[in-house]
């Protein structure tokens, strides 16, 4: 194990820049702390470069013995951490160029989330939910944000999530017999009144202004969840959640 004292020495000056997209977009690598993160990262060892530990964390007994260690001195950890009060162990892991598998029969296309803290929360409950393929059209936080992937608990590891136009995953996904839904206010079903399909692709949309009316044009049918209440809108995470655990039943009930 190696040993890192200094938040001057150049392995921790390229840590850091990891903490932003243009770092991580010129290295095709990002940063993820926490142990349950770092674990889950570690069940995919071929993923991992570098772990580091501060000098008061004893090194996992799952952490690869393959992988480059380091110790870190608490100024280091602090450094390259992107939370208040870190865990003190870290990794750097490599981006991987996802792959659909061709039994795949559930998709969900995101337009335009901005949020991490949302985006990630979709991640990990279509992940819970059993979605297949998570694609991310334009305008959407980068799956690799800090934010996003402490949201996520490390669903980006389960599921492969791939950046598209989702104009042209649509026509796609129609043309192999995929059910598309949209996720609208205006001129849509109440979700309860659709019987789901397999296969089958849902959108969800941007937080404020929610699925681009283009993208809306080229659905199936477009769904929206009943508001019983006063307020006037749900979170996407939540209206995305009731959602897809109303249509993957149709996907695992074959």
């Amino acid at each position: 194990m190696k040993w890192i004292q200094s938040v001057q020495n150049e392995k921790v000056k390229e840590w850091k820049k990891l903490l932003q997209k243009k770092g991580r977009d010129h290295t095709n690598q990002y940063i993820v702390e926490g142990f349950h993160l770092v674990e889950e990262a570690c069940q995919n060892p071929s993923v991992v470069q570098a772990i580091m530990v501060r000098q008061d964390i004893d090194l996992p007994d799952w952490a690869p013995p393959s992988i480059d260690t380091y110790q870190i001195s608490p100024e280091v950890a602090k450094a390259i951490s992107d939370t208040e009060t870190n865990q003190g162990i870290f990794a750097i892991c490599s981006k991987v160029e996802p792959s659909i598998s061709k039994g795949a029969k559930s998709y969900l296309l995101l337009d335009a989330v901005q949020d991490p803290g949302n985006l990630g929360t979709i991640i990990r409950t279509a992940d819970a939910a059993g979605v297949d393929v998570i694609i991310l059209g334009e305008g959407t936080a980068d799956v690799y944000n800090p934010k996003v992937l402490r949201s996520a608990q490390g669903s980006h590891f389960h599921v492969p999530i791939m950046k598209g136009n989702l104009s042209e995953w649509i026509s796609k996904l129609q043309s192999q017999g995929v059910t598309v839904y949209g996720s609208s206010l205006q001129g849509a079903k109440p979700y309860q009144s659709v019987k789901p399909q397999s296969p089958f692709a849902l959108i969800l949309g941007n937080e404020g202004n929610g699925v681009d009316p283009s993208v809306l044009e080229k659905t199936n049918e477009n769904l929206y969840v009943p508001i019983y209440g006063k307020s006037e809108s749900l979170n996407v995470t939540i209206a995305g959640g009731i959602l897809l655990y109303h249509l993957v039943h149709a996907v695992h009930e074959e």
